[in-house]
């Protein structure tokens, strides 16, 4: 008879899925029930979350994977949420969500890291909490919260969500490193560095790890939702941590979650805290099962996306695979950009972001979609080797592999450019990581698997996985050198 399954709720910035998961002995399962999207919005003077909508669209596909697991002749055990980090509710004492989150990408953080260093030493911040700067931090979110005065908790969104399913409020452990006043050392809320930035300690919640059951959904909503019995199981509910949870990393592998953003990184048994570590911007994240994801952020697929809401809005609806065609076409390295400029980060145009980076570098591009893609899957491609060369230069380790992650696996073409940029062999084809790792974690609470290993060992066992093995050239050396020129223009100097 088969077992039970198990739901993934992924939200990424932007869309969200709802998947339906069976992991039992030679099955993995995995069907996408429910899509939807839910792009921030304008309101009450900030990019805010419509959260309402985005829980009713949860509950929507709640209820749509309880009727496709009854028809299959199986029960669901538990359901879990993962998210995009950093953002924040704030709920009021009568236990309501004060206001809708502000999106990570508005502007009011714009000059709270100054502000916030005035206060603290950026040096002593990153000694207690070992985490990357980031302006939108929750650290500097919350020092520019207008309405924290108000709040009788602060709950993450995995976590909030949770909390309207259940009741419970607790702070799961991988999500709440993201938000820079975490205590490296002490695993706990540095309360410390709250009260000294005037910040209120007082409305964070008990931390609990990766896996605990939260209980079960609330009377109320299960019946609606067919969900009777169904416990919330919390993940890595970062979904970058539930992403390397799913990976099947060897000892010397690295990843990239590959998506809007993309994360390159190792995972290590502790945190690497060291005045080099800081120097170069990198973070210690928590893992499953006291993991450390070692780890810097790129700017990622957030480029061409922008690009083609405007091509888009421009007559210009580009079919990804006729690019992607196109872009593996040209042969020549007409030009690079520098992806973590933060002029990148939210622009009105980044059509006209990007090309005014290459004015300022001294160079030209085409302004076709595959002439403008081109520079922008081969400056990730070296911006992606280089920071994997500085992960090796920090940690010691020598990496013989890389994992590719997350949707932009399916770019095959940008896969062979990080090959071919970094000599190191890549494999991709676990375009779900995010799901699989949420999933995982859930069956590990369920007793279903008896360690993240062996849990990873039935995804080897289940994904086929495809290699690209590095492919040097003249013409690939000479593109090295011409990039590596435009990010010691940043600051930035590696050598790879």
């Amino acid at each position: 008879m088969a077992g039970s399954l198990f739901i993934a709720v992924d939200l990424g910035a932007g869309s969200g899925r709802v998947f339906l998961a069976g992991v039992d002995p030679g099955e993995f399962l995995l069907e996408e029930i429910h899509r939807f999207q839910y792009p921030p919005s304008e309101k009450d003077g900030n990019l805010r979350w419509d959260l309402g909508h985005i829980f009713a669209e949860i509950r929507s596909g709640l209820k749509a994977a309880g009727e496709r697991a009854r028809s299959l002749g199986r029960e669901i055990t538990s359901l879990g949420i993962d998210s995009w980090a950093v953002d924040y509710g704030l709920i009021g004492s009568g236990g309501e969500l004060i206001a809708d989150p502000v999106c990570y990408r508005d502007d009011r953080t714009k000059d709270a890291m100054e502000q916030v260093f005035a206060r603290v030493p950026r040096s002593e911040i990153f000694e207690k909490t070992g985490i990357q700067f980031q302006n939108f931090n929750t650290l500097y979110q919350l020092f520019s919260e207008k309405r924290r005065d108000e709040a009788a908790g602060l709950l993450l969104l995995p976590d909030l969500l949770n909390y309207f399913l259940t009741g419970k409020k607790a702070a799961e452990y991988t999500n709440a490193t993201t938000t820079q006043f975490l205590n490296a050392a002490s695993g706990d809320w540095d309360h410390d560095l709250l009260e000294r930035l005037g910040l209120p300690s007082g409305i964070l919640q008990q931390l609990v790890p990766a896996g605990t059951d939260l209980g079960p959904i609330k009377p109320e909503i299960a019946a609606e939702l067919g969900l009777e019995g169904v416990h919330v199981v919390a993940p890595a509910t970062h979904d970058t941590g539930s992403a390397v949870a799913g990976a099947p990393l060897g000892e010397n592998s690295a990843y990239i979650s590959s998506g809007t953003w993309s994360l390159i990184g190792v995972e290590l048994e502790q945190a690497l805290i060291t005045d080099d570590v800081a120097k170069h911007n990198f973070t210690n994240e928590g893992g499953v099962y006291g993991t450390v994801r070692f780890l810097k952020n790129v700017m990622g697929l957030w480029l061409l996306e922008s690009c083609r809401r405007e091509w888009k809005a421009a007559g210009m609806d580009v079919e990804y695979d006729t690019l992607l065609a196109e872009v593996s076409a040209a042969k020549e390295f007409k030009a690079f950009i520098f992806p973590d400029d933060p002029r990148f980060l939210n622009p009105p145009s980044m059509l006209a972001a990007i090309n005014e980076q290459l004015a300022e570098t001294g160079q030209e591009c085409e302004n076709s979609p595959a002439a403008i893609s081109k520079v922008i899957f081969d400056s990730l491609a070296f911006r992606y080797a280089s920071v994997l060369r500085s992960i090796e230069s920090l940690t010691g380790k020598n990496i013989s592999s890389i994992q590719i992650l997350g949707g932009g696996g399916r770019n095959g073409y940008l896969n062979q450019m990080t090959a071919n940029a970094s000599g190191i062999t890549a494999h991709a084809g676990l375009t779900e990581a995010t799901v699989v790792g949420n999933v995982l974690v859930q069956a590990i609470t369920a007793g279903r698997f008896s360690s993240i290993a062996d849990a990873r060992k039935h995804v080897s066992d289940s994904f086929h996985l495809v290699g690209f093995e590095p492919q040097r050239s003249a013409a690939m050396d000479e593109a090295a050198n011409r990039y590596r020129m435009i990010e010691e223009g940043f600051g930035v100097s590696v050598k790879f």
